[in-house]
């Protein structure tokens, strides 16, 4: 709006400040007049004054008449503070609706873009007092981040930078910086990451400036199939953990449980174990198999393996061959009925003839196999424990048993039954 114009009196002469004029004349009912007479002639306007590009700031428009329109961004790492857009308003002096924007280092932030920069605050300023800045970087699931620190300065031990593997709730902690020493570059690898900034009330320095890439997380080997064994879990993605167990009759050579270690390359953090049929050792379950040297292999030349096998007290051991394939006569399994060599011996067995059932009457069993310089084979011998059973006149009970029989019987299932 110019003016209001009215009366007899000339008025000054009038600039308008912008291409487009509009010109409205209303009458009444009541008195004529002569009217009016203009004249207008078009002038050169001046243009807004060319905005400056702030510090870390782009600026996109290069026409400054009334009504062009300049926008603004930030370079990575920055905040936009103030409008994003300013216009060149009209008017007898040119002036912009808004003042130029800022761009400053914020104190913390969400992220969601494939690549980022993070600032400490005020940066490359040194950062204020008082201070607990949480960015969050936040990408699709089976992607992590690869951290990279291009300056770091804080006050030792005071002022820190937390990185967390997941949420500042609930993440678990990847590593915690402070002082002047630049970091090494680092993965997160969850698709979640944490940056934690905490500055005290004393010094003030620099800051940090960091940058961050995406990339895809890669699962680690599948260790399956695990030959004699079983793998418990079925996820093999980074830092996830999974169990191995044995058959029985076979021992466990390794780490029992491995974790899918952080990083581009997937790798477990220990190689993977193996179960094999050792020679000799300490068995302790009721039942059990014990399997020759390398098994399902053949065993090999010049083994003397020793296996003691105890049950508990009150049980005899029986013994079955389920397979048998030795060098005859050269290659042997002896069994003692006892701890040591001095024991009762049960037998010898030797070739591959079928066997029939052997039993000790002690609770501990000890078997030997020795092979000698030629020939190969195999075997697999199982054993169960059962309770030993000793005679009473007509009647057999538990030898273990502490009690008072008079009129007791035994039933065909094995179970002491009280007479009337």
């Amino acid at each position: 709006f110019l003016s209001l114009l009215s009366g007899t009196t000339i008025p000054p002469l009038l600039n308008s400040t912008s291409n487009n004029l509009y010109l409205s004349f209303s009458s009444d009912i009541s008195v004529s007049a002569a009217g009016f007479h203009l004249e207008y002639t078009a002038i050169g306007l001046e243009s807004c004054p060319e905005p400056q590009t702030p510090n870390y700031g782009i600026r996109q428009g290069d026409r400054f008449m009334v009504g062009d329109v300049v926008q603004f961004a930030c370079e990575q790492g920055y905040s936009l503070q103030g409008n994003a857009h300013i216009t060149c308003m009209p008017g007898p002096v040119r002036r912009w609706n808004y003042p130029v924007p800022l761009c400053l280092a914020q104190c913390g932030g969400s992220m969601t873009d494939v690549s980022g920069v993070i600032l400490s605050p005020g940066y490359p300023g040194n950062y204020p007092s008082g201070l607990d800045c949480t960015w969050t970087v936040t990408l699709p699931i089976g992607f992590g981040i690869h951290i990279q620190f291009l300056n770091f300065s804080t006050e030792a031990i005071h002022d820190y930078l937390e990185i967390r593997s997941g949420t500042l709730e609930t993440g678990s902690v990847i590593d915690r910086y402070s002082g002047p020493s630049i970091p090494k570059p680092l993965f997160s690898t969850t698709h979640q990451t944490s940056f934690f900034f905490h500055s005290d009330y004393s010094q003030n320095k620099p800051g940090f400036h960091i940058t961050y890439q995406a990339y895809q997380l890669q699962s680690c080997p599948d260790p399956r199939p695990f030959r004699n064994g079983i793998v418990i879990g079925t996820d093999f993605s980074v830092g996830m953990t999974v169990s191995f167990e044995c058959q029985p009759g076979y021992s466990l050579i390794g780490e029992a449980s491995l974790t899918c270690l952080h990083g581009i390359s997937r790798n477990w953090n220990h190689p993977l174990p193996r179960c094999e049929a050792l020679c000799g050792g300490n068995i302790t379950s009721l039942n059990g198999t014990i399997y020759s040297p390398g098994h399902p292999e053949e065993y090999p030349n010049f083994q003397d393996c020793v296996w003691s096998v105890r049950v508990p007290p009150g049980h005899g051991i029986y013994i079955n061959f389920t397979v048998l394939s030795t060098e005859p006569i050269y290659d042997y399994i002896t069994v003692w009925d006892g701890p040591d060599q001095s024991s009762p011996q049960i037998g010898q067995f030797s070739g591959n003839t079928a066997l029939e059932s052997v039993y000790s009457t002690s609770n501990i069993i000890l078997i030997k196999f020795h092979s000698d310089f030629s020939g190969a084979g195999f075997f697999v011998l199982s054993y169960h424990g059962k309770t030993l059973l000793c005679p009473l006149g007509n009647i057999r009970i538990c030898c273990t048993c502490s009690l008072t029989l008079t009129h007791e019987v035994l039933s065909p299932a094995g179970i002491f039954l009280p007479s009337d």
